[in-house]
């Protein structure tokens, strides 16, 4: 919940929490060594080599690299999945135009379904929802382009390369929701930061004796993992993260029916 809340926001008051929460750290880091209750204690940790930072920075890598990989992952499979609806709908619409009979119905039924798309299923996709009404003008479509009649009028071959687009479209219109509706597993993400912290307190354990380059390793790995994990973050949610992907190549498609008749026919 606390990871859902902290992605809602702006993409720079995201990366400015996010940068809060390790200076805290750090903060706290040093008041832990400095402070004279437990000072004493702190420098008889002294000692610690220098590769033992390794042994912890290495699974914070490893970790680190699995979710920017599981996170841009997702974002090309949203964008595959948008660009092949995209290109069904336009398929299919110049299918209908293709064929001998009048399919005028079938392109008024495509053309109502990516409107119930882009106006209304795509902002319900936020909550991750599917819109009813674009799932009705998809089943709609469907039912048109199912009936026996048509292979009568356009031939066989025409008949199933029409419906087996309308297919393809519905599939990708599967994936889409599916991306949308996926949950964030903030189990790896509670990790990466239980990991970074220990880092954090592993550069301080390195460097107990020398205050400034304690400081100074500390703010330049905070730095990095700031800058890493909020870009990771950024294509955690595809559709209604800081930055969702776009309905534009729908909407073109859309705009490019509506620039040609719904009844012209070849």
């Amino acid at each position: 919940m606390i990871l859902g809340f902290w992605l809602d926001q702006p993409v720079w008051l995201m990366f400015g929490m996010l940068a809060a929460a390790f200076a805290g750290a750090i903060a706290l880091i040093r008041i832990v060594a400095t402070a004279p209750p437990t000072r004493t204690f702190c420098l008889s940790l002294g000692g610690v080599v220098a590769p033992f930072f390794g042994s912890v920075s290495v699974l914070l890598a490893l970790l680190t690299g699995f979710v920017a990989s599981d996170a841009w992952e997702r974002q090309r499979q949203a964008l595959r999945a948008v660009q092949a609806e995209r290109d069904s709908a336009v398929a299919a619409y110049d299918l209908s135009i293709a064929t001998v009979s009048d399919m005028a119905h079938i392109r008024a039924d495509l053309t109502a379904y990516l409107d119930a798309v882009v106006t209304d299923e795509w902002e319900r996709m936020q909550d991750g929802e599917a819109s009813p009404k674009a799932g009705e003008a998809l089943g709609r479509l469907l039912q048109a382009v199912a009936t026996p009649q048509i292979s009568i009028g356009s031939g066989l071959a025409a008949h199933r390369a029409l419906l087996d687009t309308v297919l393809r479209l519905r599939a990708a219109r599967g994936d889409r929701l599916s991306l949308a509706q996926h949950a964030i597993d903030q189990s790896k993400w509670l990790t990466l930061l239980i990991l970074a912290g220990l880092t954090l307190v592993a550069l301080a354990l390195v460097h107990l004796d020398r205050p400034r380059a304690q400081v100074t390793a500390m703010a330049v790995f905070g730095a990095a993992v700031v800058s890493t994990l909020g870009l990771v973050a950024l294509h955690e949610r595809p559709f209604d993260g800081p930055m969702p992907v776009s309905s534009a190549p729908l909407r073109a498609a859309l705009a490019q029916m509506a620039a040609r008749p719904v009844t012209e026919a070849r």
